[in-house]
């Protein structure tokens, strides 16, 4: 078995009740074989990325030790998914539950099927908002900057549409 690595896993819904969608996958995650949960960020309602036709987004990131291989874990956050009624029909659509790798310890994989740090982590809101809440110091391989510098840095143009706003679990 390889050694834990810490991993941050950005999660998101918009379809059907999207607080009861994460909820649900971080209580499946915390009883994970090989994961062990640390903290959860605040919650985010932000604008739909792509395809700008649909419900707003609810994400946020957690953060855990997970002490199998990356491909591994991605099986288990598409199953996840499936449990959720996913359905990969159409890129930036609407969906019940996306789990994304954001980052697997300092890894850097380039591979059809996984790619780590999230290949558009850096350019996100949704995603640089919540990890820089959680890990404010960590800098993130491939890039050399934490979350919040990679945000500050992002052209006005870049920024523009992705609104996010913190919101109550509850």
């Amino acid at each position: 078995m390889p050694p834990a690595q810490e991993v941050f896993i950005g999660l998101g819904s918009n379809l059907g009740s999207p607080r009861r969608h994460l909820l649900f996958a971080l209580e499946r995650l915390a009883r994970a074989p090989a994961y062990a949960p640390g903290a959860v960020s605040s919650l985010y309602r932000t604008a739909p990325v792509g395809r700008r036709e649909q419900p707003p987004f609810y994400n946020a990131v957690c953060r855990g030790m997970y002490e199998r291989t990356p491909h591994e874990l991605l099986r288990a956050l598409q199953a996840l998914e499936a449990a959720r009624g996913r359905q990969r029909q159409e890129r930036w659509g609407p969906r019940t539950l996306d789990l994304d790798i954001l980052l697997f310890g300092d890894m850097i994989i380039e591979e059809a099927d996984l790619q780590v740090p999230h290949p558009r982590l850096h350019e996100r809101g949704f995603v640089l908002i919540p990890l820089a809440e959680l890990a404010p110091s960590l800098v993130l391989p491939r890039w050399g900057r934490t979350a919040a510098q990679l945000w500050q840095d992002l052209p006005p143009g870049q920024k523009a549409g992705q609104e996010v706003e913190r919101v109550s679990w509850a």
